[in-house]
């Protein structure tokens, strides 16, 4: 078997999976920017939203940092991964960029 992986045959978001007389591209974890291999430890870097922990990629809970992300009134703060999204607190509605009571 030839290693078809030595040439780097795969994109930048992808690694390169060696198999009996052939290869395959397989897309790197969402967490990763570059990789060399399957999962979230085998990121080059992190992807943005990301940071290094304990060896892997793991979500930053935007939510959670000292300063504030969600900044306008009646408006909570929901981590998603890589990100976060702010949304209007319970009894209220997005009205014209400004969460009013519903």
């Amino acid at each position: 078997d030839l290693d078809e992986c030595a040439a780097s045959p795969c994109k930048d978001h992808q690694y390169c999976l060696n198999t009996d007389g052939s290869f395959s591209c397989k897309a790197c974890d969402a967490s990763c920017v570059g990789c060399t291999g399957e999962g979230s430890e085998k990121c080059n870097t992190c992807a943005s939203g990301y940071m290094k922990e304990d060896e892997k990629c793991t979500d930053i809970d935007e939510c959670n940092l000292p300063e504030k992300v969600c900044m306008k009134e009646n408006q909570d703060c929901i981590n998603t991964s890589g990100s976060y999204k702010c949304v209007c607190s319970e009894g209220f509605e997005d009205k014209d960029g400004t969460c009013v009571q519903s």
